[in-house]
């Protein structure tokens, strides 16, 4: 006789049923965030993965590159999943929610239109949450290496010779 006991966790067919439901771009399970394409995923540890997901969602939309995968928003707001970081972090999202609640949404992630998403922001752009992320995402976001060639930067020039032997004068459109 095949014993067969409940699965505990989330299969990878229920996986990818939830990364289509709705065009969902973020796939949030128990413990764990990964994009709707399943490429990456990133294992939450004093955060909800909920409350991860937002902060996600909140980066794309305080610095938007439409070129960028949510992979690299990921790694920048991954520092926060810290256990002296959580309590913050946790209420500031519960506000970023509450101000969407406000507005008739289920919860900021519910939100759809990027332009509600970003008008919510900008209600709340003075509190020090709203700062301690878009302060944190300038170096997190922009100090990764793997999204310096995605915006033509290649990286410091000292250590090979610096600018004038390298690209300097290489204009071709004068």
């Amino acid at each position: 006789m095949i014993e067969t006991r409940p699965r505990k966790g989330l299969t990878r067919r229920a996986l990818l049923s939830r990364s289509m439901a709705a065009g969902a771009s973020l796939v949030v399970g128990a413990g764990f965030v990964a994009g709707s394409d399943a490429a990456w995923a990133l294992e939450t540890q004093a955060l909800r993965p909920e409350t991860m997901a937002t902060l996600i969602q909140m980066a794309r939309d305080i610095y938007p590159h439409d070129h960028l995968a949510d992979e690299y928003y990921a790694i920048a707001v991954k520092g926060y999943d810290t256990a002296e970081a959580a309590e913050g972090i946790e209420a500031g999202i519960a506000g970023l929610n509450a101000a969407a609640q406000g507005k008739g949404h289920a919860d900021y992630l519910g939100i759809s239109w990027e332009r509600d998403r970003v008008d919510i922001l900008r209600s709340m752009e003075d509190s020090a949450f709203f700062q301690q992320i878009r302060g944190g995402l300038v170096t997190g976001l922009y100090n990764q290496k793997a999204v310096w060639p995605l915006f033509g930067y290649e990286g410091e020039s000292f250590s090979q010779g610096g600018y004038i032997d390298r690209g300097f004068d290489d204009i071709n459109w004068l």
